[in-house]
C-alpha cells in the first residue's frame, strides 16, 4: 500500500518538501517557512526535526546522494557491450534527464555554487563525499576491468560530467552532456584497448 501525505512522518515531509523548493528555486532563494508550508507543518515542528537551515540543506543533499548513485550504477550495469559504452550510457541517460523541463542541473553542484563563500558549510562536505563516491566507484570498474591509469580516467570522466552539468546549465542543450559522453566513450576506449 502506498504512504499518503497524511501518514508520512512530519520529517520526511519537511525533508520532501526540502527537495522540492530548494532543487526547484535554489537554496537561498527558498524559506524555512516556505518549506513548513509545503509539508504541511508549524515552523516549531520543522525546527523540531532539522535544527537549522543549514542542517535541513545537509539533510536535502544527503538524502539526494545514494538514490543518485544507484541511479548511475543502474544505468551503467544495463547498458549492453563494452566499458566505454557502459560509461557513455551514463550520459546518455542523463541527456534524457535534462530534457525534462523540471530538470535543473546537478543540485550538488548548484549547491556548492550558492554556497562557495561557505567552504565549512556541511552540504558542502555532503556534496563532495557524493562526487568523491562517483568517483571511486568509477574507479573500482575501471580498474576491475583492466582500465590503464583508472584514478585518472575516472577523474576525468568526472571532470566531462559536472562540465557538461554546468554547460547546460548556461545553454540549455542536453546535446553538451551527449558530446561529453561521446568523448568520455573515448577516453575509456582508449584506455581498455589491451583488455575490450
Amino acid at each position: 500500500m502506498a504512504m499518503t501525505t497524511e501518514n508520512r512522518s512530519a520529517k520526511d515531509r519537511i525533508l520532501d518538501a526540502a527537495n522540492q523548493l530548494f532543487y526547484g528555486e535554489g537554496i537561498r532563494a527558498v524559506s524555512v517557512d516556505a518549506i513548513a508550508a509545503r509539508a504541511g507543518v508549524t515552523k516549531k515542528t520543522l525546527y523540531y526535526h532539522f535544527k537549522s537551515k543549514d542542517d535541513l540543506i545537509e539533510a536535502y543533499l544527503a538524502s539526494r546522494d545514494q538514490p543518485n548513485l544507484a541511479l548511475f550504477k543502474k544505468w551503467f550495469d544495463e547498458a549492453e557491450g563494452l566499458l566505454a559504452g557502459k560509461v557513455e550510457a551514463i550520459f546518455s541517460n542523463l541527456s534524457t534527464s535534462a530534457r525534462h523541463p523540471r530538470w535543473k542541473g546537478c543540485g550538488f553542484l548548484r549547491t556548492a555554487a550558492e554556497l562557495a563563500n561557505m567552504p565549512g558549510h556541511p552540504a558542502m562536505k555532503v556534496g563532495a563525499g557524493h562526487k568523491k563516491k562517483f568517483e571511486a566507484w568509477l574507479c573500482e570498474e575501471f580498474r576491475a576491468r583492466g582500465a590503464e591509469g583508472p584514478e585518472e580516467l575516472a577523474r576525468h570522466i568526472v571532470l566531462l560530467m559536472d562540465g557538461a552539468f554546468s554547460t547546460v546549465l548556461v545553454h540549455r542543450d542536453p546535446d553538451y552532456i551527449l558530446s561529453a559522453g561521446r568523448a568520455a566513450s573515448q577516453m575509456v576506449a582508449r584506455a581498455t584497448q589491451s583488455t575490450g
